[in-house]
């Protein structure tokens, strides 16, 4: 499959948004009726998202926004922060427009993370569901490095402190971070089972771990999403059992780094600079050469996108929304315009052919750079 001329991309977008005096006016591109974004409810001019999907089944279902908010890179792995207050405004901007689905950890700049996401949520009761998670090893308050501890005193520990920080009754999905090999499955999703029934935590869930121990895992506690990186730079919960595991039990899927911590967006190249404490300046797909190698993939997506209105962002996020319908990406930003970028993807609907199409290409570029380094890929499972 062929596809038209590059020329849209993520920053042409917000600078064409900007001109025409509203944030996401994106033309009359042609496009195919099944990727065409129709016209959305407006907030002023502002999008919002109205689109709700499943998470999980039977007594381990959550229905929540077809998209979420990872809240990590507003303090932590990104170099340039915004300041507290600018969170805050983005957090309830987004919860203002539609999005009752938010992502923190206790360990994203361990603890502060959560506070602030806490405090941008007071009030909001249960109108939105605050997700966390545990199983870093901590002592006298501070994170060891490298290693995991999901021993029932410990995510205990950590649900109290999760419940304090975040000003909430309840977690919405507890995950398990990591998986910690000192603690079988069963334990952890005892344990979790347990702090359900007190009315501590909502749903269960578990990241980056493989298919059998999710099948250990769901048969104490049913488990209503797994949370693993997936986009079109990296889909490897395709082929090891992962995303099956999840289909035949029910299982939501919440994919992370949905954009691969922004390269599929289309602001970065060679010439990025990650400064400060962003963890993309130690991950091997984001060194120079890496980068310079897979910029053709952002190519193919805003080659793919144009005719469909869609920049290469929201076609990356409408590739993976239209995967499943038990798929609910968790997209990150620290900027008002991403965040309306985002919530159009909602809106587009990619058919078979298209995502046949997509992939295809993609599939023809060889990636380069791992995602993660030997010591981060050692502790994840999928």
């Amino acid at each position: 499959m062929k596809y038209g001329s590059l020329e849209i991309g993520r920053r042409n977008f917000i600078k064409y948004a900007a001109m025409s005096g509203a944030a996401f006016c994106m033309g009359n591109a042609p496009a195919s009726e099944s990727g065409k974004l129709p016209e959305k409810k407006k907030l002023g001019s502002a999008a919002v998202l109205e689109k709700f999907r499943t998470l999980g089944s039977g007594a381990a279902a959550m229905k929540v926004s077809a998209l979420g908010f990872g809240c990590m890179g507003l303090n932590y792995h990104r170099g340039a922060h915004p300041g507290r207050k600018a969170c805050l405004r983005l957090i309830r901007e987004a919860a203002e427009r539609g999005v009752n689905f938010f992502d923190t950890a206790e360990g994203y700049d361990p603890f502060t993370n959560e506070l602030i996401v806490g405090k941008a949520l007071k009030g909001y009761g249960d109108r939105v569901f605050i997700c966390t998670k545990f199983g870093h090893k901590y002592e006298n308050g501070r994170r060891v490095m490298g290693e995991e501890d999901s021993s029932p005193a410990s995510i205990r520990r950590a649900c109290e402190g999760s419940l304090r920080r975040l000003g909430v009754e309840a977690i919405g999905i507890f995950y398990q971070h990591r998986a910690d090999p000192k603690t079988p499955p069963e334990t952890v999703a005892e344990t979790v089972a347990e702090l359900i029934k007190e009315g501590k935590v909502l749903k269960f869930g578990m990241c980056e771990v493989g298919a059998s121990t999710i099948r250990r895992a769901h048969a104490v506690c049913p488990i209503t999403a797994i949370q693993s990186e997936y986009h079109l730079m990296h889909r490897t919960v395709e082929d090891n059992g992962v995303l099956a595991a999840c289909h035949e039990l029910g299982i939501g899927f919440v994919p992370y780094s949905p954009i691969n911590r922004g390269f599929l967006g289309g602001l970065i190249n060679e010439y990025s600079r990650f400064e400060g404490s962003d963890n993309r300046r130690d991950l091997p797909r984001f060194q120079p050469d890496a980068i310079r190698a897979n910029l053709r993939i952002v190519e193919i997506l805003n080659e793919f996108g144009r005719p469909r209105g869609l920049t290469s962002a929201q076609a990356a996020l409408a590739w993976l929304m239209s995967k499943s319908p038990n798929i609910v990406p968790i997209p990150g930003t620290t900027k008002l315009s991403h965040l309306e970028e985002n919530l159009r993807s909602a809106d587009a609907k990619l058919s078979e052919s298209e995502i046949a199409g997509l992939e295809d290409s993609i599939s023809k570029i060889e990636i380069v750079g791992a995602r993660y380094n030997a010591e981060q890929q050692r502790k994840v499972e999928s």
